[in-house]
C-alpha cells in the first residue's frame, strides 16, 4: 500500500491512458520511495526493468541486463550476452516484440540511471537511439529513474542530443509533508500524537526509508536513540553514504550543508563563500542548484529584491540533526533520552527546528489563514543594525495581493504559550520597526504560530490578529480538497 503521493499516483496512471509512447523521467532524492512508488502502481503491467549498480563496470551492467532479459522471458530467448549497449538495446527490442498482444500498455522501467550510464559505455547514446528509432513509435511506456536529481536534469532533460525535448512527463519525489507523515506511521501501527510525529521530523524529515526503521512500540526518543545513535542504526552513517551515492566530488556539497547547519537563519550567497572558502563561480553555483533540486537545500528570497540578500536554509532535517548532535558527538550525548528531555541546547535546537518547519509548510498556513486563493509569496526581511536603529531579522512574511503582510512569529513550545504585556510589547515593537524600515503601505498582521496555541487570558493587547498551532501543519491536504 502506497501512502500519500495521491498526486503522483494520479499522474503515473495518466501515462497508461495516453494513446501514443510516453518517456516519464521520474526523480528524488535517495531513499525517497520512487522504485517503490513505481512498482506499487503499475505492478504487473511492468515487461521489464533494470537497475544500474554503483560504480559497476559496463561489461558487469551488460551482464545482469542480459540475466534480467532472460528472466523476464522465461529463458525463452536464446542470445549471448551483448559486449555494447547497442547490442542490449537490439535484445529488449526482440524481447518486446516478442510478448503477447495487448490493449494495455507496457512499462519499461530503468531505475538508477545515472549508475547505469559509466563513462565511455555510450548507454545515453544508445538509449536515445532505441527511443528515436523504435520505442517512440509503440504503444509503450518508458520510465526513467534516478536519484542524482542533478544528474537527470543535466543529462536528460537539458540534453541537446538525441533526448532534446522527448520527454513527456516529468515528476519529482519530495519529502513527505508533516500531513503524510503521519499517515505512513500511523499505516505501521505507530500512532503517536501529532507533537510527537513533529519531534521524529525534527530528527529525520519525511524520508519514507528513515521512517519506515521506526519499531511499532517505541517512543519517538527510543527510536531516535535506536536509530541514530547506536553503530547498527541506519541514521548513524548516513551522512557520508547519501552525498556519495548523489553527487560526484561530493566535498563542495557536504560543505555548504555543513555552513548552512551552522547558522539557523541561513546564509547569503556570499556568506556561504565566505564560511566554506570554495570559489565562485560556475561550478558553485551549479553544486547549490544540485543541492536544491535535490531537496537539501531552499531559498528564501528578501521582501521587495527578489535576487539580492537571497537567504539560503538548510532544509533537509536529517542533516541538520546530524551534524549536531550525532557527527563526533560533540555535545557527548551519551544517553540521548535524558539529553533531549534535560539539555537547554537540544531545547533551542528544536525551536529552530521547527521554524524552518513551518517555512517548508508556508503552504499550509497559507490555507489555514485563508489566503491560498490570494497571490502570496514567501519572504524574509533583514534590515544591520547602525546609529538610527536596532537593526531586524525576520525569517518569515508573507507579502500578499490583497495589501497585506503577515509577520510570523514562530515559537515552540511543549505546552500552550502565555501571551503577557512583555511579549506582546515586543511584538509591536517588531512590526512598528519593519513598518519604519520598509516605508511599506500594506497592513501588517502580526501571525503567531505555537505548538499547542496560546492561552490569553491573562493580556490580549490585540497585537497578534492571527494565530495559529501545530495542527494547522498537518492538514494541507485535507483543508485543500
Amino acid at each position: 500500500m502506497v501512502i500519500g503521493r495521491a498526486k503522483e499516483i494520479q499522474e503515473l496512471k495518466h501515462y497508461l491512458g495516453t494513446e501514443r509512447a510516453d518517456l516519464l523521467l521520474i526523480t528524488g532524492r535517495r531513499r525517497i520511495g520512487k522504485t517503490y512508488l513505481i512498482q506499487e502502481t503499475y505492478g504487473e503491467q511492468i515487461v521489464f526493468q533494470f537497475t544500474g549498480t554503483k560504480d559497476e563496470s559496463t561489461a558487469s551492467q551488460l551482464e545482469k541486463f542480459s540475466i534480467k532479459i532472460s528472466e523476464y522471458s522465461k529463458s525463452k530467448m536464446n542470445f549471448n550476452a551483448p559486449k555494447s549497449w547497442f547490442e542490449a538495446f537490439n535484445i529488449l527490442k526482440t524481447f518486446l516484440q516478442n510478448l503477447r498482444k495487448t490493449k494495455s500498455k507496457r512499462v519499461v522501467f530503468f531505475d538508477e540511471l545515472p549508475w547505469i550510464n559509466q563513462p565511455k559505455s555510450s548507454f545515453l547514446n544508445e538509449f536515445s537511439y532505441w527511443w528515436n528509432d523504435w520505442a517512440a513509435k509503440q504503444n509503450i511506456l518508458v520510465v526513467i529513474c534516478g536519484s542524482s536529481t542533478a544528474w537527470m536534469v543535466r543529462k536528460i532533460i537539458q540534453d541537446r542530443g538525441g533526448l532534446h525535448n522527448r520527454l513527456t512527463g516529468r515528476i519529482h519525489l519530495e519529502p513527505f509533508s508533516l500531513s503524510e507523515t503521519r499517515d505512513f506511521l500511523h499505516a505501521t501501527n505507530n500512532n503517536y500524537s501529532d507533537y510527537d510525529i513533529l519531534h521524529i521530523y525534527m530528527c529525520m524529515g519525511g524520508i519514507p526509508h528513515y521512517l519506515n526503521q521506526i519499531r511499532k512500540g517505541e517512543s519517538p526518543t527510543q527510536a531516535i536513540h535506536r536509530i541514530c545513535f547506536t553503530k547498527t542504526g541506519l541514521l548513524y552513517n548516513e551522512f557520508n553514504e547519501v552525498f556519495a551515492s548523489l553527487f560526484d566530488n561530493y566535498t563542495d556539497h557536504a560543505s555548504i550543508i555543513r555552513a548552512l547547519a551552522s547558522k539557523w537563519k541561513g546564509l547569503t550567497r556570499a556568506e556561504i563563500l565566505n564560511q566554506t572558502k570554495l570559489t565562485d563561480g560556475g561550478g558553485f553555483n551549479r553544486t547549490l542548484k544540485e543541492l536544491e533540486a535535490s531537496s537539501f537545500i531552499m531559498n528564501l528570497p528578501p521582501l521587495f529584491n527578489k535576487k539580492k540578500g537571497t537567504i539560503y536554509r538548510l532544509s533537509d532535517e536529517y542533516s541538520r540533526f546530524y551534524i549536531h548532535f550525532i557527527d563526533g558527538q560533540q555535545y557527548s550525548v551519551k544517553n540521548w533520552m535524558a539529553f533531549q528531555t534535560s539539555s537547554k541546547i537540544y531545547t533551542a535546537w528544536q525551536g529552530y527546528a521547527f521554524e524552518n518547519i513551518c517555512i517548508k509548510h508556508a503552504e499550509s498556513i497559507k490555507i489555514c489563514l485563508g489566503i491560498h486563493g490570494i497571490e502570496s509569496s514567501v519572504n524574509s526581511f533583514y534590515a544591520p543594525s547602525n546609529k538610527n536603529n536596532p537593526g531586524l531579522q525576520i525569517d518569515m512574511l508573507i507579502d500578499r495581493a490583497d495589501n497585506v503582510i503577515n509577520i510570523c512569529e514562530i515559537k515552540f513550545y511543549n505546552k500552550t504559550l502565555r501571551v503577557d504585556v512583555d511579549f506582546s510589547e515586543k511584538i509591536r515593537i517588531k512590526s512598528t520597526l519593519f513598518k519604519e524600515l520598509t516605508k511599506s503601505k500594506k497592513s501588517i498582521f502580526n501571525t503567531l504560530i505555537t505548538t499547542y496555541g496560546v492561552d490569553t487570558s491573562a493580556y490580549n493587547s490585540g497585537e497578534i490578529q492571527n494565530y495559529i498551532d501545530m495542527s494547522c501543519l498537518f492538514k494541507q491536504e485535507e483543508l485543500s480538497q
